[in-house]
């Protein structure tokens, strides 16, 4: 983070206001029952998620920051349903668990004011999750955009606050800071009672530091194994679909991909057939040069791009209908920047003999980055995918799925959904799970008396286990 900088008098106004508002909002929401929260969470997720107006909240995120594929962002409103799904089968008012054999009655309550940190690459996605969920634990949110993207974020908050009002709530359960910097997401996040913080590194390592407790993400390089079992059609569509989405922006977007021998050049061919362009030697170091710096900096200007602009701003050119471009893996290391995350249309293959070395290859690239966040595998080996379930250090791994796509949630797979990935402390976060419901709530645990549960010493401590030192 930068030098921290004192608010100006206007930023100072806005915020305090925002918080006396938020308060008295919450007071309000902490009162309404299940089936109010469960309407709500309807109403602000219609607001934003139907096609005609996310359709036009894409536009103006696209727009604001220069980045993403206005197509397969669209596919992002189904995320809010698959959100909106999950909240409503679950309880988050007064009693939401019992286990009458312990005892245990578990009471849901808010957790206050939540202070939401957008990332450009979200700006209307990331919103309408957080508000969700929020609203149906009866939680506030404060939103702090991304200042690249704010004015998309703001409108659909603004969306949402209309959708409260038309339900009799109050607007002020979802506010959006207007006067964003820096600065300001800081002096916000040391106010509130949670942190959700979605960005970049820096950001979420301001969150922890905030003093207020919070949940954060860690940094992808997601990369796939694709052993002698795989399908490889499916494998194959699947990567494309994952590297290809919204421009390759997100941290699960498949950066690696690691390729048995056996199977390698029908696999490659098969990229190429799904409409991946193979660069050459020469085009690859071009590539090099336009993506990172001298000392391994990923540079901004060719994040999230088109694969042509991609190819463009490296000063060569490919056809219309290519999709991503591939490179072939020269090595792993923070020295080998093609095994870095890539943010965009582009994709780093690797071979390897023996599952061993798939294994150790994984290793070696989320030591580089990504470590915490997700691998995957297309195998039908059971045995390699629990190797693999065993050895990864990372906190999702997904088998024979489209990690952009699976990663956070999806209608065929049983992950929580989200657009928020904690990476346990890999990744220098709090949870190695997808932050969902549970996350936006304090539990209260009510324990009642059972029958004594006591086993004897013996069986406590086995044949470790010496009477004659217990007299």
């Amino acid at each position: 983070m930068a030098e921290k900088k004192e608010l100006t008098l206007v930023q100072k106004e806005e915020l305090e206001t925002a918080l006396e508002r938020a308060r008295k909002a919450l007071a309000i929401i902490e009162t309404y029952d299940q089936a109010r929260v469960d309407r709500l969470c309807q109403a602000v997720a219609w607001a934003v998620a139907n096609k005609k107006t996310f359709e036009r909240l894409v536009q103006m995120g696209i727009e604001e920051s220069g980045m993403g594929d206005p197509v397969s962002r669209m596919n992002k409103r189904m995320k809010i349903r698959g959100v909106l799904r999950d909240a409503l089968r679950q309880k988050s008012v007064g009693i939401i668990e019992e286990i009458p054999e312990k005892g245990i009655v578990k009471y849901a309550k808010p957790v206050g004011i939540i202070a939401s940190i957008i990332p450009s690459t979200n700006p209307e996605l990331t919103p309408a999750g957080n508000a969700i969920y929020a609203i149906k634990a009866r939680d506030v949110v404060i939103f702090a955009p991304h200042p690249r993207t704010k004015k998309t974020t703001f409108e659909t908050v603004r969306l949402m606050r209309e959708a409260l009002e038309r339900e009799g709530a109050p607007a002020d359960i979802l506010q959006c800071l207007t006067n964003v910097n820096i600065t300001m997401s800081q002096a916000l996040m040391a106010r509130a009672d949670l942190v959700l913080a979605t960005g970049g590194q820096s950001m979420v390592r301001a969150a922890y530091s905030s003093g207020t407790p919070a949940y954060g993400v860690g940094a992808g390089n997601s990369t796939m194994i694709i052993d002698e079992t795989a399908n490889i059609k499916e494998a194959a569509y699947n990567t494309m679909l994952s590297k290809t989405s919204d421009y390759g922006s997100g941290c699960s977007a498949d950066g690696n991909l690691i390729v048995e021998e056996s199977i390698f050049d029908e696999f490659v061919a098969e990229l190429v057939n799904v409409g991946g362009y193979l660069a050459s030697e020469a085009e690859k170091a071009k590539l090099k040069a336009v993506m990172w710096d001298e000392n391994g900096n990923r540079l901004p200007n060719t994040v999230a791009i088109s694969p042509q602009k991609l190819a463009e701003a490296a000063g060569f050119s490919i056809p219309a209908d290519r999709k991503f471009i591939i490179v072939m893996g020269d090595g792993i290391g923070k020295e080998h920047f093609f095994s870095k995350e890539k943010l965009t249309t582009l994709l780093a293959v690797y071979k390897y003999k023996g599952f061993d070395n798939a294994l150790r290859m994984v290793k070696e690239i989320l030591e580089v980055g990504g470590k915490g966040h997700s691998c995957g595998i297309y195998s039908f080996n059971q045995d390699h995918i629990h190797q693999l379930a065993l050895t990864a250090p990372v906190s999702r791994i997904m088998v024979r799925q489209p990690q952009s796509k699976a990663n956070a949630g999806a209608f065929n797979n049983g992950m929580p959904m989200t657009s928020s990935l904690g990476c346990g402390t890999w990744g220098g976060n709090i949870v190695s799970e997808n932050i969902h419901l549970k996350h936006y709530l304090n539990t209260t645990w009510v324990s009642y008396p059972i029958p004594e549960d006591r086993p004897s010493d013996g069986e406590l401590f086995g044949e470790f286990y010496d009477p004659e030192l217990e007299k």
